[in-house]
């Protein structure tokens, strides 16, 4: 690219694609599908885990402590990253994942792999937040397009493939190399981003790290995210610990924007959500993505194995229509994107597939074949790949370079927060419905999510209230979730189609001016 004129008011040079992208983008990749693998793998592995060292009551917190501190630690890897650089946060990440899944493999108590799974969702946090960034940083919003499909299929592969190898990884090897295979992955990663991966940064002067932005940030997104386990499960809704628990998020929201005015260098910067209207309405988007993928993802295979009599062995391929269509509609517009610079429509057409898919699905009754499932499931997919996808490169084309970690951070902690609540939420919208109808616990496989192990043990007229209320369950879940796609649609509408920076023609393999960028 030919050298601009004048330093960008940043002091960061523009994104400049290099020769070999595809190979650098490939390491990033990798990384991200570490992160993604990691946790289906390990909910397969759960039952095992269980059996040989104990701790069932304790079990749930497994899920939460990783999901806590990764929502935790997303945006300070991010400010990180803006601060200092961004391949050496991003490589920090991999080596506390990697250290992290080292000792969640010799954990002998649940107590320990509580603990030792926190620590791995510290990690987490930084692949999640340095990947998007890292792409933020080597491509600008225009050619993002052209390799839109990579990320796409990432998710495709991490959510397929995660529970084909976490069953094939426990069956065979045993539950503790549900961890220590991400060694040998995560250390490809690292001498792959090491070789190949070169980023510009800025050169600045004194850092200041705002302590207090991350206390309260770091206390909020945990009074969200605990809220968002308990309700409806460990407490009801209206209980005092569920309302404490809000009416602190709320003090705390408040105080953290005050302290985000006063800062120095805030942690997320309060300018990437009122530069431009298109930020908050991407972080909308993505929120409603998060909640329509977490809840595709988990009750679509339920009701698939419970009332449809798939199998479970390959619960994985029962999504592999909505992957498909995901991973299609993500590379139709990131190539169209590219050749004209026009998005908009592509949000619109996301959240409108998404309103319809998720209306079909709570359409489904205990007669609907596999056929019809799979078709809404398309819909579901397309949407999620024109939503998803082009949400985050509205969101990155809506930030200076100099706080790309920061916003990418932040679309990252919303999608994982909307993912929380909607898990929250669907959670207790099933628990509800098959109160009272689900196999008793000492059946096989019995409880609120029993399968058909546990059905063979019922007379035929309690196995058929027990299917008609888990249709209604799931109707009630993708009705909710076809409400909020549509509160999607009205963000999208609202978007304003501002040009993507980096024409085609524009964008050349040749490096930075040495005075205003440094390689690491």
């Amino acid at each position: 690219m030919t050298a601009p004129k004048s330093a960008p008011p940043d002091g960061v040079s523009q994104p400049v694609v290099p020769k070999n992208i595809r190979w650098v983008l490939l390491g990033i990749m990798l990384a991200l599908l570490l992160s993604q693998l990691d946790g289906l793998i390990v909910g397969t592995a759960m039952p095992t885990i269980v059996n040989d060292i104990g701790g069932v009551d304790s079990l749930s917190w497994v899920v939460t402590a990783y999901t806590l501190t990764t929502a935790c630690s997303t945006p300070i890897w991010g400010k990180l990253g803006d601060l200092y650089n961004r391949k050496g946060m991003f490589l920090a990440s991999i080596v506390v994942f990697l250290g992290a899944s080292a000792l969640c493999g010799t954990a002998s108590t649940m107590n320990e792999l509580i603990i030792f799974r926190a620590l791995q969702g510290v990690g987490a946090g930084g692949l999640g937040a340095g990947a998007f960034a890292l792409i933020g940083a080597l491509l600008p919003p225009r050619e993002r397009g052209r390799y839109q499909g990579m990320v796409a299929i990432v998710m495709a592969v991490g959510s397929i493939g995660g529970p084909l190898a976490g069953g094939v990884i426990t069956g065979h090897l045993g539950w503790r190399w549900a961890f220590y295979i991400n060694l040998p992955v995560g250390l490809i990663c690292i001498v792959w981003c090491q070789l190949l991966l070169h980023v510009p940064h800025a050169r600045r002067g004194k850092v200041v790290i705002d302590w207090l932005g991350i206390t309260l940030m770091t206390a909020m997104v945990s009074t969200i995210v605990m809220a968002a386990t308990w309700a409806g499960d460990t407490y009801a809704w209206g209980s005092w610990q569920i309302l404490t628990l809000a009416a602190a998020t709320v003090a705390l929201l408040v105080a953290f924007i005050a302290s985000q005015r006063r800062s120095t260098e805030p942690l997320l910067p309060l300018r990437i959500f009122t530069g431009s209207r298109n930020f908050p309405l991407a972080a909308v988007l993505l929120v409603v993505s998060g909640v329509a993928m977490f809840g595709g993802t988990l009750y679509l295979p339920l009701y698939q194995q419970t009332v449809q009599g798939a199998s479970a062995t390959n619960s994985g391929l029962l999504l592999l229509p909505m992957m498909i269509g995901t991973v299609i509609a993500s590379n139709i517009a990131g190539k169209v994107m590219t050749r004209t610079g026009r998005y908009k429509i592509f949000p619109i057409i996301g959240a409108v597939s998404l309103t319809i898919g998720m209306g079909l699905l709570s359409s489904m009754d205990t007669h609907t074949s596999r056929t019809a499932t799979s078709a809404f499931m398309v819909l579901v997919g397309i949407g999620t790949g024109f939503a998803l996808q082009m949400a985050n490169t509205i969101a990155q084309n809506s930030v200076e370079l100099r706080d790309m970690g920061a916003a990418s951070a932040a679309t990252n902690l919303f999608r994982t927060l909307g993912g929380s609540l909607g898990v929250a939420v669907f959670g207790a919208l099933f628990t509800r419905a098959v109160q009272g109808h689900a196999p008793a616990n000492g059946a096989p496989g019995g409880g609120a999510h029993a399968g058909g192990s546990a059905l063979a043990h019922l007379p035929r007229a309690a196995e058929d209230a027990y299917l008609r209320a888990v249709v209604h369950g799931t109707h009630q879940i993708f009705l909710v979730a076809s409400i909020v796609a549509a509160a999607g649609l009205a963000a999208a509408v609202f978007m304003k189609e501002v040009p993507l920076r980096g024409k085609p023609a524009d964008v050349r393999t040749a490096p930075e001016p040495k005075e205003q960028t440094a390689a690491k």
